[in-house]
Formats: structure tokens, C-alpha cells, sequence
């Protein structure tokens, strides 16, 4: 089957419809049918605020559609990709208790469940097995709802599209709620080829056995649809034959699979309509608006999104991810539909272009703003206004409008992206990060003027930091004039006070004569190595101990040191920086006070993909590659001792890595199996104290 030829467009339309179904549903996730019409009447468009919650927030449905089909990446795009290699993508981007999942315990939250028995080396699918949780459990609502991206990298393939959710739907789940899954990933995928809605209903049942109860149900209510022409009648009877009274655990499939079925057919494509209706039924709303909006959005495209009000705009494309990759947590839809449709593409042995020289924001999608929003402190310019439009761009399609009204000096047109959240525990999901720029990276961004103009206007790059106590600290780099008409290209090495944490990026615009015009900018980007000291805690109120993605039981501050790390079993990590790192140099200070293990990883790329220099308990040093188990790339012996000072250094360039131990190389070894990722402190079962951490350029 031919990749249809709006491919990405059509992916960048599933992702949005599934983000912005979540952020409908997510405020009143479990509410009845019965107190929606009581509380806020029929759901037309976003209630977060009558009910004092944010927006954008961290939600499961998301974090695991995103998350888990990563392992396409990790283990190559491959249509034999295993369960057991999903499952392990599990073991490497999951954070206990923290991240993704629902972490409700052993036996009540299905997912928790797979996961211990992954962890205790359990491998899937026999983790999600019914056979070894029981049915209950194994037929809840989680593989239906992260299915989504099985389905958008097999584009008119529904089967293909049902082998692979079926694979990953059995990491944690059984039985019925694999065939829920099936169904949602072969409609997904024979939507980018066919509208009819009854033909992907159709699709969607040839995949699973005929006599299961899925199959069954949805029979049902196509009876019931042809029937009843309010949708409210067929609900009735939903509530009746398929009701939550029916079925055991906190949260069955099978009245939710149901009510998606029920908002398709009688939204009839439209995706205004389809919110409406899977919204007011109640139920898991946020799970059920995510599954649907995914599929109306790629079976209309981008316009279908348009139906109805305004859905985009407040959403502005912004999705979290937190996981083990906490550099990854902030990012966009356009970003992660990106992501997919490279996954889909190379399935089908082709290459996605890469927009604007893999610029991380190039726009290049109609409405897509990236997550740019204007900045609306009272110092800035209020009259501003971000819209994506085709033109000025250099070598791409489409670029950002800036359209500003009375711009001066005094009231600069600022607008940003957050590279670091504010956003800390949502609903009980959590939130771990890394910022995603740092100091000694350079920023390059690309600007044009509009030719009608009046007045010349000047722009520059600029950060926020979290500077003393935290407050934000704008940080500004150098000034370039825009005449009318003219473009230039900006570059700044981002240097800010005492390293503070970046937490966003952002362009200034300014006028020295009060302006009403436009920029552009076609794209922005950063590379290079960082070069910055994590700042104790005293200095700037403690973020950079939040900036450190915690994959371990404790961290604080001792005394007389930067960070404590503590761990009762296993290893435990504290990560930071970002997968798109290299080569480079990170080291610190560490003094042991209880550890089998100690030591520092770099190219780090999950809980489970590094290289680290260690030393062990037995009086060895060593460099270890961890890529599906732990490899010893190089060991020498080295005794050392307890409540003694350790100056380590690691070092990675190319396929060299070095191993460097109170500024004497010591050790190194030579593999090419990872070749970038973040940086990481590392304690194997004890107490580690930290001080005078680096990381550097190699």
C-alpha cells in the first residue's frame, strides 16, 4: 500500500485530535453521565476552567501513546517487533511511582501490575497475561488507549496495524481489551485511505475473532444507531447491556469501547459533534475523547478540526512526556507527529524529509505554532499575535507571523517556548524533566521583516532563567536590525548568570518608533555542547533539583554538599540533559557513604541504555555499556573507600569513551552501540554525596 501523499499531514491531525480529546475529557474523567448534565450540561467545548484546572497537563493517555511506540526507534522500525521489546521499553522509560502510568498497586491498576511483573523479570506478553492476573485486570481500559500510534505507522495497512497494537496491547493487558485495542488501530490506519464510517467500522471488526464480546457489542450498537436517531436512546441501552455495574475493576473496556463506537456513528465524521456526544456520555471521557478525536482528526485531516469552535488555538500544539528521557518531556504535537510518521515511513522503506535542516521549529504545517505563545507580562507588548502562514521562509513552506500593533522600545513584542515546565503533580500523574536548552548551547533562529513596514524594528534571541528564589530572569542576547523587507540570521552562545536553569527560549522585537507591522520567523533552533555547573540548591531556591529527573528513592541536600542520593535496591539514577547530546565531558565530586556501586553515565537514553564509569564495591573500575542487559566494556582494578572524595570524569567522543578518576585517566574502552544522550549520577543500593558537577563540551 502507497504512503497516502499528506501522510505527515494527516498523522499531525491524529495527534492533535487525540491531545485535544484528552484535554476535553481529562477535568471530569470518571464522572457519570448522570452529573455532567447535572454539573455542566452538555460538553461543547473546553470546561477546565469552570473547574479550576489547567489545559495543558500531564495525563497517561498521552504520556503512553507517545512513550511506548518509541520502541520502534530504540529497536529499529521493524514490523516483527516483539512484545518483549515493548516491554522493555516499559523497564527503560518508567519511572516507579512517577511517570506514564496510574501506579495504583499490584492487582487494582492493570499497567503497575505489567510493570512489577516486568521488573521481576517477568518478560511480556506474559506479564499482561490473563492467565497470570486474572481477568479483571487484564481486560481494563489501558491498551485501548494508548493504541493510537500503532495505528498511525501503518497507513491503509489495518492489519498490519492490529499485529503490532496487539503486540503492545499484550505487554499489560488480556482478551477483550487486546480486541478493543485492534479494532481502534485498524480503523486508525485504514482512515487515512477511507471516510465511510461504516466501511471502518467493518475494518475494524475483520481484525478480531467474530464471536468475542467486542465484536458483539459493537453489532449492538450499529442495531441501536439504526434504530434511535438521539444518541441519548442507544446510551440507555449501552448503560443497560455494557454498564460499568456489569463489569469489575475501576475501569473495563467494554462500556467505554462502546461508547466511542456510539459517538462515531452518530458524530457521523464530524469532530465538533464526536466531542459532543463522547464527552457528555461520561465514562473514562478523557481516554475515550483521545481514542476517537485521534481517529476523526486523521480520517479529516487538519480541516476537520476546524468544525465547531475554536479547538487549536488555546492548545497551541503543547502535549508533556515525562518519562526516564526527561529532556524529551516538553514538547509539541507537530514534534511527535513528526516522530510517527518517520516510524510509518520507514515501514513502508521510505525517508521523511527533515523540515528546514532539522530545525526543532520550523512551523512547517498548517496552524502549527509548536508551542510559541506571546509573552503577557504588563512590560510586553499586549497588541500581539502569533499566526502561522504560508511564505518567507528560505527553504520551506511555511513560517510563524509575528503581527504586532504599536510596537516600541518600551513595549517589545516578546514571544516564547518553555523548555523546562512549571508544571509539577496533575491528577496523580507526575512530572519529571530536564530542561531542554542550557547555558554554552547556541541558539540560531532566522527572521524576516516584512517589507511594508513602516519603521525599521530590531530583534534578538532571549532566555528565561530561574534566576534567585527561582524568579524568572529574562537573559537577552545581541540586537540585529530589521530594515523593511530584510531577513538575518541570529546566533547567540546562551551564556546566563551562575548557570541558572533555562526555562524558556524566546525572540524579542522592538521598535524605536511606535510600529504596526509583522516578522516571520521561518524556524529556531540549538545545538553544541552545554557548558554549565549545576548551582547548589542555595543559590536559586532548589530547581535544579527538580531539573533532575529523580529515577531514584531520595535525593536532598546533605550538608556541605550539593546533592544526596539515596537507594534502597538496585540502581538509582538522577538524569539530566538531553537525548540530542554527544560528545561530551560530565563529572563531579562524590563521596560514598554506603554503595555497592557508584559512579557517573553519559549518552544516557533511558533507565536502561548508557554507558557509565563505576566503581564497585570489590575494588574495581570499570566502564559498562547498558543496552538490554550490562555489558563490561573495559575493567582495571582500583581500590577505594568509604566517606573518601572521588573526583570522576567521563568522557565520550565518538566511539571513544573515557574514564578519568581525580584527574588521572585511568581507563577507557572503545563502542559505537549508543551515540548521544543526557547525563546521569548513578548509586547502586546505598547513600552517595555530590558536589561540583560539570558538563562540558569533550
Amino acid at each position: 500500500m502507497p504512503i497516502p501523499n499528506d501522510y505527515l499531514e494527516r498523522v499531525y491531525a491524529g495527534v492533535l485530535g487525540k491531545i485535544i480529546g484528552v484535554y476535553v475529557g481529562k477535568p471530569f474523567e470518571g464522572w457519570t453521565h448522570e452529573r455532567i448534565m447535572e454539573e455542566l450540561g452538555p460538553i461543547r467545548y473546553y470546561v477546565h476552567e469552570q473547574l479550576g484546572q489547567p489545559l495543558i497537563n500531564v495525563d497517561d493517555d498521552i504520556s503512553g501513546t507517545f512513550t511506548f511506540l518509541r520502541a520502534m526507534s530504540d529497536y529499529g522500525p521493524r514490523t516483527d517487533i516483539s512484545s518483549a521489546q515493548i516491554g522493555q521499553t516499559w523497564l527503560n522509560y518508567l519511572i516507579e511511582p512517577k511517570t506514564v502510568l496510574w501506579w495504583g498497586g499490584m492487582g487494582q491498576s492493570t499497567e503497575h501490575t505489567a510493570y512489577l511483573r516486568l521488573k521481576a523479570g517477568v518478560p511480556a506478553p506474559q506479564s499482561g497475561s490473563m492467565a497470570l492476573n486474572g481477568q479483571v485486570v487484564a481486560e481494563q481500559i489501558g491498551a485501548q488507549i494508548f493504541i493510537d500510534g500503532w495505528g498511525m505507522i501503518a497507513p491503509g495497512q489495518p492489519q498490519l496495524a492490529a499485529d503490532l497494537a496487539k503486540r503492545a496491547a499484550r505487554v499489560s493487558h488480556d482478551g477483550e481489551a487486546v480486541y478493543a485495542a485492534q479494532v481502534i488501530a485498524a480503523m486508525e490506519a485504514q482512515a487515512f485511505v477511507e471516510s465511510d464510517i461504516s466501511a471502518l467500522l467493518d475494518v475494524g471488526l475483520s481484525v478480531i475473532p467474530e464471536d468475542c464480546l467486542i465484536a458483539r457489542l459493537v453489532a449492538d450498537v450499529r442495531t441501536w444507531h439504526a434504530k434511535h436517531s438521539d444518541w441519548h436512546e442507544t446510551f440507555a441501552r449501552i448503560q443497560l447491556r455494557y454498564g460499568y455495574d456489569r463489569y469489575g475493576g475501576g475501569c473495563h473496556v467494554i462500556p467505554n469501547h462502546a461508547v466511542i463506537i456510539m459517538a462515531l456513528l452518530y458524530c457521523d465524521g464530524d469532530f465538533a459533534r464526536g466531542m459532543n456526544i463522547v464527552n457528555t456520555a461520561g465514562w473514562d471521557t478523557d481516554c475515550n475523547s483521545g481514542n476517537l478525536g485521534c481517529l476523526l482528526g486523521i480520517r479529516a485531516g487538519l480541516p476537520g478540526l476546524e468544525t465547531g469552535p475554536d479547538w487549536r488555538g488555546p492548545v497551541a500544539d503543547r502535549l508533556y512526556l515525562p518519562t526516564a528521557d526527561g529532556g524529551h518531556a516538553v514538547t509539541d504535537a507537530l514534534t511527535e507527529a513528526l516522530a510517527v510518521a518517520r516510524i510509518g515511513m520507514a515501514l513502508a522503506g521510505k525517508t521523511l524529509a527533515t523540515p528546514k535542516a532539522g530545525a526543532r521549529y520550523h512551523f512547517e504545517a498548517p496552524g502549527a505554532l509548536q508551542g510559541w505563545l506571546v509573552d503577557k507580562a504588563p512590560d510586553s507588548l499586549a497588541s500581539c499575535d502569533l499566526v502561522n502562514t504560508p511564505g518567507h521562509s528560505a527553504d520551506g513552506e511555511r513560517t510563524l507571523a509575528i503581527r504586532f500593533r504599536a510596537l516600541t522600545e518600551a513595549l517589545p513584542a516578546r514571544l516564547l517556548r518553555e523548555t523546562f515546565p512549571a508544571l509539577w503533580p496533575s491528577r496523580g500523574y507526575g512530572m519529571t524533566a530536564s530542561p531542554g536548552l542550557y547555558p554554552g548551547q547556541t541558539l540560531s533562529a532566522r527572521i524576516t521583516a516584512d517589507a511594508t513596514n513602516p519603521h525599521p524594528i530590531t530583534a534578538r534571541l532571549m532566555v528565561v532563567t530561574a534566576g534567585p528564589d527561582d524568579a524568572p530572569r529574562r537573559v537577552p542576547g545581541p540586537v540585529h536590525p530589521l530594515p523593511p523587507g530584510a531577513d538575518a540570521t541570529l546566533q547567540w552562545r546562551v551564556e546566563v548568570p551562575k548557570g541558572e536553569p533555562i526555562t524558556w527560549v524566546g525572540m524579542e522585537l522592538t521598535a524605536d518608533r511606535r510600529c504596526d507591522g509583522s516578522a516571520y520567523l521561518d524556524w529556531l533552533t540549538w545545538s553544541g555542547a552545554p557548558n554549565v555547573a549545576m548551582a547548589p540548591p542555595a543559590h536559586n531556591g532548589g530547581l535544579w533539583r527538580h531539573a533532575w529527573v529523580q529515577a531514584c528513592d531520595e535525593v536532598n541536600a546533605g550538608a556541605g554538599s550539593h546533592l544526596r542520593l539515596i537507594q534502597n535496591h538496585g540502581m538509582g539514577m538522577l538524569i539530566q540533559g538531553t537525548r540530542q547530546w554527544d560528545d561530551l565531558t560530565v563529572e563531579a565530586t562524590i563521596v560514598p557513604h554506603l554503595a555497592e556501586s557508584f559512579g557517573l553515565a553519559a549518552r544516557v537514553q533511558g533507565l536502561e541504555r548508557y554507558y557509565a564509569l563505576v566503581l564497585s564495591r570489590d575494588g574495581r573500575l570499570a566502564i559498562v555499556r547498558r543496552l538490554d542487559g550490562t555489558q563490561v566494556l573495559a575493567a582495571r582494578p582500583l581500590p577505594w573507600e568509604l566517606y573518601q572524595s572521588h573526583q570522576l570524569s567521563l568522557t565520550v567522543s565518538g566511539e571513544r569513551i573515557v574514564g578519568k578518576v581525580n584527574g588521572v585517566e585511568l581507563i577507557n574502552a572503545t563502542d559505537g552501540a549508543l551515540r548521544s544522550g543526557a547525563v546521569a549520577l548513578l548509586c547502586n543500593e546505598g547513600r552517595i554525596d555530590v558536589n561540583d558537577v560539570r558538563v562540558f563540551g569533550a
